[in-house]
């Protein structure tokens, strides 16, 4: 049964996916901190894990309906992960000086959506939480 590691997967990952997306990272707290969750790398391996569990968490059978898993901590995790994955993306081509082309829709819509990542980051850490302390509701 995949169940309960997809659970635990699910509150984790939506849980610091939250946390990066709501913190101004960079402050004194991770000054002397050998290792830093503001690393890229890390937000890429999280937001891919994030997106994966997302996906898994719709398609895993929740209380005996087949198709509809744990709808709003999939859905959330889907959103982190992307978020996550799409900040990089952004750095890194804000770092090329060189490219000059215009903004694709994609590169549009997940600006739009970046600058709600402190909301977004906030709803991300209450699904985390809601979802710990009521594991068996449906659509959370």
């Amino acid at each position: 049964m995949i169940t309960p590691q997809l659970y635990f997967l699910s509150i984790l990952c939506n849980g610091l996916s939250g946390y990066i997306l709501f913190a101004e990272l960079g402050t004194e707290i991770e000054k002397g901190v050998r290792f830093s969750i503001n690393n890229p790398t890390f937000h890429l391996v999280l937001g891919i894990l994030s997106a994966a569990t997302g996906v898994l968490k719709l398609l895993s059978p929740s209380m005996g309906i087949p198709i509809l898993g744990d709808l709003v901590p999939a859905a959330a995790g889907v959103i982190a992960g992307l978020l996550l994955i799409f900040g990089i993306y952004r750095r890194e081509i804000s770092a090329d000086t060189t490219s000059t082309e215009s903004p694709a829709t994609l590169d549009r819509l997940g600006g739009s959506l970046l600058r709600f990542r402190k909301t977004i980051g906030l709803g991300l850490l209450g699904v985390a939480l809601l979802h710990f302390l009521f594991p068996q509701a449906i659509f959370l």
